[in-house]
């Protein structure tokens, strides 16, 4: 599992011009599910996220996580984070999970991610979705499940 975690100031997605999901300060996730992901993948990934210290502290050194500020996390499926591109020019997605298990694994981080109590908003999982972000800082940082256990 692959995740693209983006500090925004606010962020939302659309789908047919319509908000389907919205968060003010928090995390703006890309998520990508790979054909030999878990729900131990899934879960490491929330973990690791929700407790990543990269908001700023009264000394403006990145210390704080996601639950220490109250922050939020807007969660989007991109199965092109699954994409290998190092042969030809067309990026081969081969790697990527089949839809039916890439939905319930994604729909699995986002209620796991619940229940550590933080507050989740979504996109819609196979819609083409446009992004809407504020990126703070800018943070952006990339996560892989597989590189850590």
């Amino acid at each position: 599992m692959r995740a693209v975690v983006q500090r925004v100031s606010q962020a939302h997605v659309e789908v047919e011009g319509k908000t389907v999901g919205q968060i003010g300060k928090g995390l703006l996730v890309f998520l990508g599910v790979e054909r030999e992901d878990t729900t131990k993948d899934a879960e490491y990934l929330a973990e690791k996220i929700i407790s990543l210290r990269i908001f700023e502290d009264q000394q403006e050194k990145m210390n704080l996580s996601l639950t220490d500020i109250g922050g939020s996390l807007l969660l989007v499926s991109q199965f092109t984070l699954c994409g290998d591109c190092r042969k030809g020019r067309r990026p081969s997605f081969t790697l990527a999970g089949p839809p039916e298990t890439a939905k319930e694994l994604y729909q699995y981080f986002a209620d796991y991610a619940r229940r550590l109590g933080v507050p989740v908003e979504t996109g819609v999982f196979q819609a083409h979705m446009d992004v809407h972000l504020i990126n703070d800082g800018p943070v952006t940082l990339l996560l892989d499940s597989k590189r850590n256990f």
